[in-house]
């Protein structure tokens, strides 16, 4: 069986979910609040960890579909917002078989700090995947961590903005919003951010800064 990109996560499952949840929505996604549709869509969060980005989606009126391989992270999101109502779904990129044999789509696709556990071959699988689970003039957004890995078995590969909006563009994504140089939302000073969105036609909003 290959990579599913969390490995390691279960073991350190109880303090990455407390370094999670330390921080807010809002503070993590500030760059693409604005693409964020204002009445009640489908949204997709892949790597959703314990939660918090899809509790506060369902919070906002929005219909979640939360992806988590890791079933520590998937129990303690039970445990930490047990009434959002939320759909939880155990798979795992780069080819999302359980979520591909659904056959939904989406308005908004995230995903938050996960690019970075594919090697470049399965991001380069995944994105076409990633992409036909929008709906037209749906959004996909990244949010692409940068710096060394932290001590453990965690496995991660290193991105770029640029890689990103060429797999991107390939699949007829367009560039809405591109952040770099973000400091870490949990103060390590050998980390950045990169937030990144993509409209899949009907939008062409765009924002480019650092």
């Amino acid at each position: 069986m290959g990579h599913t990109g969390n490995e390691g996560y279960a073991d350190d499952a109880e303090a990455l979910a407390r370094q999670y949840e330390s921080v807010r929505f809002v503070d993590v996604h500030g760059p693409v609040l604005h693409l964020f549709p204002t009445t009640p869509s489908d949204v997709l969060d892949i790597g959703a960890g314990t939660g918090r980005d899809a509790t506060a989606l369902a919070g906002m009126g929005h219909r979640v579909v939360a992806v988590e391989p890791t079933a520590a992270f998937r129990s303690r999101a039970v445990l930490l917002h047990p009434a959002s109502h939320i759909d939880w779904i155990d798979d795992s990129l780069p080819h999302l078989a359980r979520l591909m044999e659904r056959g939904d789509r989406f308005d908004v696709v995230m995903l938050t700090g996960v690019w970075i556990h594919l090697d470049p071959q399965q991001r380069r699988e995944a994105m076409p995947r990633v992409a036909s689970l929008l709906r037209p003039g749906g959004v996909l957004l990244l949010t692409l961590r940068h710096g060394p890995a932290p001590p453990g078995r965690r496995r991660l590969f290193e991105t770029s903005a640029d890689e990103t909006i060429a797999l991107a563009g390939v699949q007829d994504l367009r560039l809405a919003v591109k952040v770099e140089h973000q400091p870490d939302f949990f103060g390590r000073q050998e980390v950045t951010w990169t937030s990144l969105a993509f409209t899949s036609g009907g939008r062409t909003r765009t924002q480019i800064g650092t």
